[in-house]
């Protein structure tokens, strides 16, 4: 079978997913043709309005051209952002798939403020492409939830989605004592301090102010505690919340590790704290729980569906209950370590090769149906859910 893989331009998150998913595909179907394709790169910080044009002449023309040309038996694209491709891809009969991994900016209409230029354009852009999963074979997604909003909200039959899990690199790993000690050392934790880390971006639905405000009361409980925040800085409402705290000595921002650096700080962490209120999967619940660190989540959205009964699933909105989670942890070390042991094996599960095996059925099932037809828009199927995820 010849596969052609669509990537977008570079991006951390889809760069980590095509990757994983070729290299699973390369081994649990050795035989098959892959081909990845790939849109010239632009530089997406520029002001330039030059830069820009190229960029969208790129992206909306003659990268999809250059898609739709491509001798295939499968297009997989694989960022729902950009599946306008679909329909240059239908003009040339191809059967295509598009894996979906979250339909976030629905739900949070600001979510891309900050990270684009102009954020009322790219919206419009974004809503076009996604809508166009609606004219797509087949679509993955990663979580039984995200599959529930794409059937709700884009109108797309339960028949015509499949969930399939994303997976966590094998560098996601437990780190050397002598590593985790040295680490938790540069940050000046003793060993009774309980170290929390959060990764990730600092939008208001990853729910950092609960955070803070959970750390704000196990100080007061004299509880030794430190927070790690790793990745995007603090917001400036999230910095007077500290400051209104006077949370300052116990918090430390780590700015954007490259990826052995990551894997270091999830080792030397005790605790991850992930209680966000929307995710499309949950990655680094996969990555800490791989590293040997117990995590604390949400009881909603996503997580439970990646955390199983690997992790504490608490009320996102209380941040008494996050506290609480911390001083059990902190206090009953059979507890601890009894997530340790639970989180390495639940991480074992999600494997590329996993992934990919399960996106080859895909591919291979469709090739022996013919092309179904697209669900009318008004159409709002009412079957049930797709199973949870292992």
């Amino acid at each position: 079978m010849r596969v052609a893989i669509v990537r977008p331009m570079p991006n951390f998150s889809m760069d980590t997913y095509a990757d994983g998913l070729v290299a699973g595909l390369r081994v649990v179907r050795p035989d098959w043709e892959l081909t990845e394709l790939v849109p010239r790169p632009v530089d997406r910080r520029s002001r330039s309005i030059v830069l820009r044009a190229k960029k969208s002449y790129e992206r909306f023309w003659r990268f999809p051209q250059a898609v739709a040309q491509q001798s295939a038996d499968i297009v997989h694209i694989i960022d729902h952002s950009e599946a306008h491709i679909v329909r240059w891809v239908n003009k040339a009969k191809t059967p295509v798939v598009v894996t979906c991994h979250d339909l976030i900016n629905f739900f949070y209409r600001d979510n891309l403020q900050g990270s684009v230029q102009l954020p009322f354009v790219s919206s419009g852009l974004w809503l076009r492409s996604v809508k166009a999963m609606r004219y797509a074979d087949h679509v993955v997604t990663v979580s039984a939830v995200t599959a529930h909003d794409t059937t709700q909200l884009l109108g797309i039959n339960q028949s015509r989605i499949t969930v399939v899990p994303n997976a966590v690199e094998t560098s996601f790993q437990p780190t050397p004592l002598s590593q985790r000690e040295a680490l938790r050392q540069q940050y000046g934790a003793t060993p009774e301090t309980i170290c929390l880390l959060n990764v990730g971006s600092n939008h208001p639905r990853k729910n950092l102010t609960t955070i803070l405000q959970a750390i704000a009361q196990l100080v007061q409980q004299g509880i030794p505690v430190q927070f790690w925040k790793v990745s995007a800085d603090f917001t400036d409402e999230q910095k007077a919340v500290i400051h209104s705290h006077q949370l300052e000595p116990y918090i430390h921002y780590i700015a954007n590790p490259d990826k052995e650096t990551l894997v270091q700080l999830y080792g030397a962490a005790d605790v991850l704290v992930a209680p966000s209120l929307h995710e499309g999967f949950g990655m680094t619940l996969l990555e800490a729980m791989a590293c040997g660190t117990p995590v604390i989540t949400s009881n909603l959205s996503a997580m439970p569906e990646v955390a199983g009964d690997a992790g504490i699933l608490v009320d996102p909105h209380s941040s008494q209950a996050i506290a609480d989670a911390v001083i059990r942890l902190h206090r009953d070390p059979a507890y601890y370590q009894t997530l340790v042991t639970k989180g390495l094996d639940r991480a074992q599960q999600f494997t590329w090769e996993n992934t990919a095996a399960q996106i080859a059925q895909v591919y291979e099932h469709l090739l022996q149906q013919p092309s179904p037809t697209v669900t009318p828009l008004h159409t709002r199927d009412r079957s049930p859910l797709p199973s949870p995820l292992p």
